[in-house]
């Protein structure tokens, strides 16, 4: 059996997606390889074809219970026996997989880093022949990532006691050009075929909320979306029971995820969700690494996450399935004053010396900065975010609010030289807020204890708002012309770029939303994919769902591990009448058509 013929008969799969194929090239070559692809670009895909095609057994490393858990039952409804060990097997169970792994009964084990240097697994490890070590979820063993896991590094001791070195693949989605050399480094790839596929996930529609009604604007937009599943991530425990509780009491099925939960209430609420049960989870970071649902329709974060990374990675957990979905962030500046506090009270380990631990401040401070830019910015949204990881964009995405609202640009180079000139005036170092207050000429004790009142910039810009200069004075920080430190009071200070601006060299302009009165347009948000079907194929796509549905309570898997929503809507689509013409429905392989297919067929011919 070649690579193609494995695509179609377990995964149900005509051809490979961007990337997938040369990365399992060069794992059949006998080449390490590191993938660095978005979320919902089918990086499982990358090492699960090649393991079924070498001769011995591939051990994946993951980093959570539940993840392993979807993995290998999706890995088993597909026909491909895979089996997991971690903390949630007893010993017994443990040594049974390994027994039945030993056999031959297995191809794929996905293992917790953790359990790497056991006696009982390093004796496994002894005894079975390993073709290829898989590490998920890559960037959890680079210090520098935004998810470092101590226990990663478990890895390379494994590796390196092994008696024959196997091949070594690693995905990530979210890596920056500092972490992707990491992961090379401390992984010790050799000879690795690297490839970043790009970033950019087309399906998803970003927008930025600037709000004071952020429970009421939530609300509503959920009641808009229906029977839809969507994630809203909340910085603090505190704020995912009171956004829960608003969304439960206006009669939404919504669950709540946060550490302080008991473990059996998490697992629960996590279940309720997957199955489709409650489709609203309200959530701390502590929900979503390794949850492949893949119909969730939107993610909407309550307040800003602490790092581009992180936002990119739970946006992404949007539209898995490569259908249109929403990400939208409500922000606002309290976010940043909440996110300097947790940052403050970070713990590091034990081991961390005091150069590192201060390195580490640095970067989560730059981070930060750098994810309030994001917030605040009137330039494309998508472009933003891809620059961050490095990759070049086109101007507009015509796919993200700012693209799609209406703003006006304004020339302002002269209120920009103006606060370049009270900067150098005020000699001493200030935040933005105080400059601003100086250059508005705000009467506040702060500003006259400063002695700001004295300054020959004093009110010359009194006729500008203070939350527009403030607006001002943060782009000219995001377009490098003012320098900002990254500690928490954030002091302004110029570039070689101001000198430009100040002597005339350089124009100044920006963007600002409309004034009252001049609506900006709305969004044209494009319907989900289901959408593109005729009233007869919604009605069919109902129906296909509702059974659907009965058969994930029966298997008592997820539904998206018995179908897709885009299985449901290309059989909607074809509308096939024969077990051929449902073998050629995109995501039904021969394993599931054996399971469940003639249920389909025979729903579609009554419809």
């Amino acid at each position: 059996m070649d690579k193609y013929k494995v695509l179609k008969e377990y995964f149900g799969y005509d051809g490979f997606r961007d990337g997938q194929e040369e990365l399992i090239d060069g794992i059949l070559d006998g080449r390490d390889v590191l993938g660095i692809m978005p979320t919902g670009a089918g990086k499982s895909i990358c090492y699960q074809v090649p393991a079924l095609l070498l001769p011995g057994i591939t051990v994946v490393i993951s980093p959570l219970i539940s993840l392993m858990k979807d993995q290998v039952r999706a890995l088993n409804e597909a026909g491909v026996h895979a089996a997991y060990i971690n903390s949630s097997l007893s010993e017994a169970q443990i040594e049974k997989a390994m027994y039945l792994a030993g056999q031959g009964r297995y191809k794929i084990i996905y293992v917790a880093p953790e359990r790497l240097l056991s006696g009982l697994f390093q004796d496994f490890l002894s005894r079975v022949t390993i073709s290829m070590v898989t590490v998920d979820e890559a960037h959890c063993i680079s210090q520098w990532g935004q998810d470092f896991r101590p226990s990663y590094l478990n890895i390379v001791h494994m590796i390196a006691g092994m008696r024959k070195r196997p091949v070594v693949s690693a995905f990530t989605a979210t890596a920056t050009e500092e972490v992707k050399n990491d992961i090379l480094c401390v992984l010790g790839l050799q000879n690795p075929k690297v490839l970043v596929t790009g970033f950019d996930r087309e399906n998803l529609y970003f927008e930025v909320r600037r709000s004071a009604r952020k429970d009421q604007e939530i609300l509503q937009y959920v009641k808009e979306h229906g029977r839809e599943s969507g994630i809203i991530y909340c910085a603090t425990r505190k704020n995912v029971e009171a956004v829960c509780t608003v969304l439960q009491e206006e009669g939404v099925p919504a669950v709540r995820y946060h550490a302080g939960l008991s473990p059996e209430e998490r697992r629960r609420n996590q279940d309720l969700f997957i199955f489709d049960e409650c489709p609203v989870m309200v959530a701390t970071n502590a929900f979503g690494m390794g949850i492949d649902k893949s119909n969730v329709r939107y993610v909407l974060h309550y307040n800003m996450p602490q790092s581009m990374e992180n936002y990119y990675q739970e946006a992404g957990r949007a539209g898995r399935d490569g259908e249109r979905a929403e990400c939208v962030l409500f922000y606002s500046p309290q976010d940043v004053r909440i996110n300097q506090f947790l940052l403050e009270e970070k713990e590091f380990r034990e081991e961390m010396t005091g150069e590192e631990i201060e390195a580490v401040r640095e970067r989560d401070a730059q981070r930060l900065k750098r994810m309030t830019f994001y917030g605040t910015t009137r330039d494309c949204l998508r472009g933003y975010i891809l620059r961050y990881f490095g990759e070049k964009t086109k101007r507009r995405c015509e796919n993200c609010s700012n693209c799609l609202y209406e703003y006006l640009e304004e020339d302002v180079t002269e209120i920009c030289q103006k606060v370049i000139q009270g900067i150098q005036e005020a000699r001493r170092g200030y935040g933005a807020g105080t400059i601003a207050g100086a250059l508005h000429g705000s009467k506040s004790e702060k500003i006259r204890g400063y002695g700001l009142d004295r300054i020959p910039s004093y009110g010359r810009l009194s006729e500008v708002p203070e939350y527009r200069l403030k607006e001002i004075i943060g782009e000219l920080v995001l377009r490098g012309i003012l320098r900002s430190t990254d500690d928490k009071y954030a002091i302004l200070s110029l570039t070689e770029d101001a000198e430009q601006v100040l002597s005339g060299n350089a124009a100044v302009v920006m963007k600002f939303s409309k004034p009252a009165g001049k609506k900006a347009a709305e969004p044209k948000k494009k319907k989900p994919a289901s959408g593109d079907l005729d009233a007869a194929g919604w009605q069919l796509f109902e129906r296909l769902r509702e059974l659907r549905m009965q058969i994930a309570r029966q298997e008592k898997v997820p539904p998206y591990i018995v179908f897709t929503d885009k299985t449901l809507v290309d059989m909607c689509v074809k509308k096939p009448r024969s077990r051929a013409q449902m073998l050629d429905v995109s995501g039904v392989g021969a394993a599931k058509y054996e399971k469940y297919g003639e249920r389909f067929l025979d729903c579609i011919k009554e419809a």
